[in-house]
């Protein structure tokens, strides 16, 4: 269900600011809602599936793996975190994305410079944003009774 979420999204031909949060906010509640392999999954499809949409412009093709490891890497992080501090969860996560997504276009992906700047900061504001929208869905699917894990209320703060 979430991966086609992130699919209505992405086919919606949304810019990249509406677009990168919310395909965020899918991995975060896929973490929470569904387990670290969903999201992983997900986190994989994303960047193949924004590279066919033209989100994802043509110089940055080569970032795709890049992309999908990042990730892939927030679902990990953030899933082992969740249970301690969910809000430091996503920092970090969010954190880690970032760091991978810059080194890989500092270091490893030659791509020009107005394109790498797209890949760096911008990417660490689109994780944690999406880290916030989760967080809020996250707690209306709870009061609604979507939420099927056994948290209680007290964990959801």
């Amino acid at each position: 269900m979430l991966l086609a979420v992130a699919l209505v999204v992405q086919m919606g031909g949304f810019p990249q600011p509406i677009t990168g949060p919310l395909i965020n906010t899918v991995l975060y509640l896929s973490a929470l809602l569904v387990g670290s392999w969903s999201g992983i999954i997900i986190g994989i499809c994303t960047p193949v599936i924004a590279f066919m949409r033209g989100i994802l412009p043509p110089p940055l093709g080569p970032m795709i793996p890049f992309i999908a490891l990042g990730n892939g890497v927030l679902v990990v992080v953030f899933s082992l975190l969740k249970g301690k501090n969910k809000i430091l969860g996503i920092i970090t996560a969010s954190l880690v994305k970032y760091l991978i997504l810059f080194t890989a276009v500092s270091y490893i992906v030659d791509v020009p410079d107005k394109i790498a700047k797209v890949m760096s900061l911008p990417q660490l504001f689109t994780a944690l944003s999406g880290g916030a929208i989760a967080m809020l869905a996250y707690k209306a699917l709870w009061v609604i009774g979507i939420d099927r894990t056994k948290e209680t209320l007290k964990d959801k703060k």
